[in-house]
């Protein structure tokens, strides 16, 4: 069988949800205003650079820490044989880079 309601009670249940509906109003009003979308666009947006930019930072840390293990032992000691070949072709980019500068001044 159901239960009996007496009148009270039905009011009081009908205050109650009354309540839970305004409330849940409420919360759906702060969430679609534009205030609340903006800032977490915003939170959104900030979160996403940083991600990429602690991404790039790892990325080129990598990259230093695997060019740094090309020119120097582990324990810190400068390689000669790499060194001396790289600071040659480096010297030699530079003089043709000249070079062709100089080259193109003069036409």
């Amino acid at each position: 069988m159901s239960e009996v309601r007496t009148p009270a009670q039905i009011e009081a249940e009908i205050a109650r949800r009354r309540q839970d509906l305004a409330a849940t109003l409420d919360e759906l009003a702060v969430r679609v205003h534009p205030v609340t979308i903006a800032r977490d666009t915003k939170a959104k947006a900030v979160s996403a650079v940083d991600r990429t930019v602690g991404q790039a930072y790892v990325a080129a840390n990598r990259a230093v820490t695997r060019a740094r293990a090309q020119f120097v032992t582990d324990e810190g000691a400068p390689r000669p044989e790499r060194i001396i070949p790289a600071a040659v072709a480096g010297v030699a980019l530079i003089a043709a880079v000249a070079g062709l500068s100089m080259r193109a001044r003069r036409r």
